[in-house]
């Protein structure tokens, strides 16, 4: 059964493809941000990334301690296969939905 995804959850999905091993929740608000051009809060994105995690698109692990975090680990998210195939059909759906709206959408 398809899992449909909102916006915010397609925008963390895209941020963490584009991340690799280096999606932790900060690197991810700051890649959406600076591709969206919009202020994105921190806890917006966890919730995002809770919400992915229970619909088994994404799983995450914790690493190793870093000096620079005071010892403390960072969480890292990684993208299932269940998680590529949902985002690309959304991917999908919205280029079905837009084919075609371009003139319509040019400012005057």
């Amino acid at each position: 059964m398809p899992t449909f995804l909102g916006e915010m959850e397609q925008l963390v999905l895209l941020a963490i493809l584009r991340l690799g091993d280096d999606a932790f929740g900060v690197s991810v608000q700051r890649e959406l941000e600076a591709r969206t051009r919009r202020e994105v809060s921190l806890g917006s994105v966890y919730k995002s990334l809770i919400r992915l995690e229970e619909k088994g698109l994404i799983s995450s692990f914790v690493g190793e301690p870093t000096p620079q975090r005071g010892g403390r680990r960072k969480r890292y998210y990684r993208m299932e296969a269940a998680g590529q195939r949902e985002l690309r059909e959304s991917l999908d759906n919205l280029r079905r939905m837009t084919k075609g709206l371009a003139p319509r959408l040019e400012v005057t």
